[in-house]
């Protein structure tokens, strides 16, 4: 069977990964490898989803996928963006951040967010394939939702009524940021 390192150390990212990549993968994740993240010293999610394929590659002899991804809301400039989970750090967890995000947001009337995914791919001794995914929405005006990670509970994506908190894990890994970024990928790669 074929081997792929997904690059994160997150367990919910590795799911979801894991799921749009075909069966024919056995899907290998960092933590069972005892390999620790990289600093992401990028400015750009490409930027670090690359750094992160880049330096996940140095330890294993078959293909590596990482991702670097993040919630960029228009009224705070744009932030959290690529400090998302180190905000979520800051705050001592993503329950946290939100309300945090959610206080900033009481008097503003513009909610508009983007969930923004980078993905690289790197065969051994290839160059890095990157491609980004985007899906536009609105901050909801409270926590909703207790399925999903991270920001999900507060994220509205347009057209729909529901957080992705509140949607079944299949619903929201068919049509997110992520999946977006992979279907990319994949017309440019077309093997996974």
């Amino acid at each position: 069977m074929k081997k792929i390192l997904i690059g994160t150390h997150n367990k919910g990212k590795f799911t979801e990964i894991a799921y749009l990549i075909s069966k024919k993968y056995k899907k290998i994740s960092p933590i069972a490898l005892k390999i620790r993240s990289p600093k992401e010293t990028g400015k750009t999610f490409i930027s670090n989803s690359k750094l992160k394929a880049r330096y996940f590659s140095r330890f294993v002899n078959y293909p590596v996928i990482s991702d670097d991804s993040g919630l960029c809301i228009k009224s705070l400039k744009n932030k959290p963006g690529i400090y998302s989970a180190r905000l979520a750090k800051k705050k001592g967890s993503f329950f946290n951040a939100m309300i945090f995000i959610l206080k900033k947001l009481k008097n503003k009337r513009d909610r508009a967010a983007t969930f923004n995914c980078s993905l690289s791919f790197k065969f051994p001794n290839k160059k890095i394939v990157s491609v980004e995914g985007k899906i536009k929405g609105q901050i909801s005006k409270k926590i909703i939702g207790k399925n999903g990670f991270g920001y999900d509970p507060i994220f509205i994506p347009n057209n729909y009524s529901k957080t992705f908190g509140q949607m079944t894990k299949y619903k929201k890994i068919k049509m997110d940021h992520r999946f977006i970024a992979f279907q990319k990928l994949n017309k440019k790669i077309k093997i996974l």
